[in-house]
């Protein structure tokens, strides 16, 4: 610990140097920032102000667009700010709180996903214990549980990552405070603690996924056996969104996280990271917009309202004057 507060500020290295390629990526990543504000506002909002969906499976992707806005929003902005300011040195606290509420999110979400694939498999496999099962006490136990598992998880990795001395290089191979990308700057002995997060990681990731796929496996055999053909199709659009939202974000978990640090190639790392923390949070409201059918007549039902109020303050103006 004696000479991990030595290095005060980070340098982070971005996507590219490349002048030409500085304002085409603002615009794009600005772009992808914007949608996954309305997108994850706009499904939140939805969900509040239509008592349809006012149920367990949309409580929880409540809290998936909350959290995806979350870990998406401690990312974006600074790489926003590097593509157009040109700023790109970060303090050494801010790193650490950069890296803390990205882990901490991130790790939510795979709880999250989690407690929504045990309720399809409530949904689907019990669906006549469906209501007695998925109560708004377990809910809220299982959401809890979710952020408690999160921060937790975000806590042992960001004390274990800068316990760590940083007396060298200052130069992050990265366009945000990862936890390999800065482990890789210590000047210590970090065996030890890269097992350690290696074993955190792990266990998020495997002990997440392991339950997930114990509970689609039961699905699916409860689908097969199914005899009416719209009970198959409504059981396979239920699932079919959540199965999506699994692949892609456990696809480039276990592809950044699960190595040793030591092994990372950082530039296939940036890449892949991308996709992480700023594709997949935009992706996610589509996903479950465009193949949700409950979603669609919620937003129409909005949209047809606000036409409504908007006639009704145009007449009054007009009757005004």
């Amino acid at each position: 610990m004696e000479n991990s507060t030595e290095v005060t500020e980070f340098i982070l290295l971005g996507l590219t140097d490349d002048p030409e390629l500085q304002v085409p990526l603002f615009v794009m990543f600005t772009v992808i920032y914007l949608i996954t504000l309305i997108g994850n506002l706009g499904i939140m909002a939805l969900i509040v102000l239509d008592s349809r969906l006012h149920t367990p499976m949309y409580f929880f992707l409540s809290n998936l667009s909350l959290v995806d806005l979350c870990y998406s929003s401690a990312v974006t902005p600074t790489v926003m700010a590097g593509f157009l300011l040109g700023h790109k040195v970060i303090s050494y606290n801010a790193c650490a709180a950069q890296m803390f509420w990205f882990g901490a999110f991130a790790t939510v979400e795979n709880y999250l996903l989690a407690s929504m694939a045990y309720d399809r498999y409530a949904a689907v496999c019990k669906p006549l214990h469906y209501t007695t099962t998925m109560t708004t006490g377990v809910c809220l136990c299982l959401a809890v549980g979710s952020y408690v598992c999160g921060f937790l998880s975000a806590s042992i990795i960001i004390g274990d990552t800068f316990s760590l001395s940083f007396c060298e290089s200052n130069v992050v191979p990265h366009f945000f405070c990862d936890v390999p990308a800065v482990m890789v700057l210590s000047c210590s002995d970090r065996h030890v603690r890269d097992v350690v997060v290696t074993c955190v990681a792990s266990f998020n990731v495997f002990f997440t996924l392991l339950f997930i796929s114990i509970s689609y496996i039961f699905i699916f055999i409860t689908i097969r056996k199914m005899q009416s053909s719209s009970g198959y199709q409504k059981a396979l659009t239920t699932c079919a969104c959540h199965f999506t939202a699994v692949s892609m974000f456990y696809g480039t978990v276990i592809f950044m996280y699960l190595q040793p640090s030591s092994s990372h190639p950082m530039d296939t790392d940036k890449i892949a990271s991308v996709f992480y923390t700023m594709v997949i949070p935009m992706l996610n409201p589509l996903v479950y917009s465009l193949r949700n059918k409950e979603i669609k007549s919620a937003l129409m039902k909005v949209v047809l309202e606000a036409k409504v109020l908007f006639r009704i303050m145009i007449s009054t103006l007009c009757n005004a004057h």
